[in-house]
């Protein structure tokens, strides 16, 4: 087992500093090599030291432009930060260098939702759902994105998967009711829907505030 490995395998355990220590070793035994640049900045990241965490992700840059996860570290960073779009340019740098799977592609998206370009990011939260189908939180986010740009009818669709996998979604009922109330004339879907986010979570008041204004126009 390498330093890298050891201090990975320590991170796991949360021995954070003993997988200091590891990285440390790593960097010392190979300081041209970035993956020990990386592992520290995402220690330093998990424990909110990120000014130095953003020092380690760079300097991984400059031995390797090409490091994706040095990219997809920076970025979280920024994220967490709400610095939006420098975020996903570096989600986007990460996804041009080879990171795979959904994650890069979902916080892409979140990263343009954030800065009201929800256009901008469907197709990277589309993209998400594709890669990750039973992801709840990246299909509820979809159907979100897709109701915001009053794509109603896939929006449904995506809504109504999530509250099958999961019954309790408060969320998904929320969204699912409020679609019905603006799209459609389906006026009791809409308020099954939103009593059943509030009842949920009783501390849902937007939920209970739109379910009572529709039940004052019904009667």
């Amino acid at each position: 087992m390498d330093f890298n490995e050891e201090g990975v395998k320590a991170i796991q355990e949360k021995r954070y500093e003993d997988a200091a220590k590891a990285f440390t070793k790593a960097i010392d035994e190979n300081p041209h090599d970035p993956v020990g640049y990386i592992n520290f900045g995402n220690l330093l990241a998990s424990m909110d030291d990120l000014e130095r965490a953003e020092r380690f992700f760079q300097k991984a840059l400059t031995l390797d432009e090409k490091a994706a996860t040095a990219y997809y570290g920076l970025a979280n960073l920024y994220y967490n930060s709400e610095r939006y779009l420098e975020a996903a340019k570096l989600y986007e740098q990460s996804i041009r260098n080879g990171i795979e799977g959904a994650d890069a592609y979902y916080m892409l998206g979140k990263s343009f939702e954030h800065e009201g370009q929800s256009k901008l990011g469907l197709p990277y939260m589309q993209r998400a759902a594709e890669l990750a189908p039973q992801d709840l939180q990246i299909r509820l986010s979809y159907g979100i994105m897709l109701c915001t740009l009053e794509l109603f009818e896939p929006a449904e669709k995506e809504l109504q998967f999530v509250i099958a996998e999961d019954w309790n979604n408060a969320d998904a009922h929320y969204n699912l009711g409020v679609l019905y109330a603006v799209s459609t004339e389906r006026v009791d879907d809409a308020m099954y829907h939103l009593k059943q986010a509030f009842t949920l979570q009783p501390e849902f008041e937007q939920a209970r505030y739109i379910h009572d204004m529709l039940a004052m126009k019904k009667d």
